[in-house]
């Protein structure tokens, strides 16, 4: 396993993404459509439009590479796959508005991505955090060579991740 991000983040909007070149995801119905879940979008080519509990502020994302299929971390409170496949080989955990940019030393391929949250709905019941308090919400998004495959919701605990994964819906 190899870490490519392990940090504080700050998000607006209930949103933070990963981006490869491609159409920049600001638009989270077009991100989502057609999918299961409705917390990591990756209906955009390219692109992964991640969805977050908390409205503004400062949380905690781990983003991880793997050579084969991780276990299954059934700790975690929400669990959704989806597949994804970089455009350009410059790849980064964007965000919002781009005020941040994280690069990811992530090669081109067919990947399944694991987005893994705890803490949603504290963190909507917050709004927001301030950069220099503790993050109530924390958030794992892992990668590993996969061929493409309908995104799934693997395990759901949070209203709020309930209402995302019908916002979006047709």
């Amino acid at each position: 396993m190899k870490v490519l991000y392990d940090g504080p983040v700050h998000v607006s909007y209930f949103q933070i993404y990963v981006m490869s070149g491609g159409t920049f995801a600001s638009d989270p119905a077009e991100s989502n459509h057609g999918q299961a879940n409705g917390l990591c979008g990756a209906a955009l080519p390219g692109t992964l439009f991640l969805t977050t509990g908390l409205h503004t502020g400062q949380t905690h994302f781990t983003l991880e590479l793997y050579a084969d299929q991780p276990p299954l971390d059934d700790t975690w409170e929400e669990i959704v796959e989806a597949s994804f496949r970089p455009v350009e080989d410059e790849i980064a955990l964007v965000e919002w508005a781009g005020e941040a940019v994280h690069l990811l030393d992530l090669p081109i391929g067919d990947y399944r991505v694991r987005y893994c949250a705890t803490g949603m709905d504290a963190a909507a019941a917050a709004d927001t955090v301030k950069d220099d308090e503790a993050p109530i919400d924390r958030y794992l998004l892992q990668f590993w060579p996969a061929a493409p495959q309908p995104d799934a919701i693997l395990k759901q605990t949070a209203e709020v991740a309930e209402y995302w994964h019908h916002a979006w819906k047709d």
